[in-house]
């Protein structure tokens, strides 16, 4: 019976990644989750809707680059413990990731990346049908001027969106 004991111990401990992965990423913080909207603070919030931003993008990369993952031994282990650095209030990793490296990316439109790539649609008489195309025949028929005052009465009707506010922080 001690033998038995022992080689369902070492079956724990060679599936530890395996049973306790689930137990990390997913039943814990979805109880946190749902005490955090029960009480009325927002900060509890903000750590568990920052967490599942950053676990959807874990599980992303993770279907994207499966083939080269598998090939990653310890993989499954740094995931554990970066979702243990996510999910552990105390070291308020996610609060720490979204801040420094997800907010700058998504909060300054200029530098994002466009990553949809549509290719041009040629007319009968190929000619590219493209932004740049329309706003040099708009230049053409009425002049830089009006094509100035468009632009500027479009910054001044989007300026009052923004994608965060500037006080909303941890």
């Amino acid at each position: 019976m001690g033998s038995g004991a022992g080689s369902f111990f070492k079956v724990l401990l060679k599936n530890f990644d395996v049973l306790s992965g689930p137990l990390v990423s997913l039943v814990y913080p979805l109880y946190a989750s749902i005490r955090a909207i029960e009480t009325k603070s927002h900060v509890d919030d903000k750590q568990w809707l920052t967490y599942w931003i950053l676990y959807s993008m874990i599980t992303l990369f993770e279907l994207t680059f499966a083939k080269v993952i598998e090939w990653i031994p310890i993989w499954p282990y740094a995931r554990l413990i970066l979702t243990c650095w996510l999910v552990i209030p105390y070291f308020s990793g996610a609060a720490y990731v979204y801040e420094n490296f997800v907010r700058p990316f998504f909060a300054n439109p200029r530098q994002t990346i466009n990553i949809w790539y549509v290719p041009r649609k040629k007319d009968v008489f190929s000619k590219p049908d493209d932004v740049l195309t329309a706003a040099e025949k708009y230049i053409e028929e009425n002049g830089t001027s009006a094509f100035e005052k468009l632009i500027t009465k479009g910054k001044s009707k989007s300026s009052g969106y923004t994608f965060y506010d500037e006080d909303d922080r941890y």
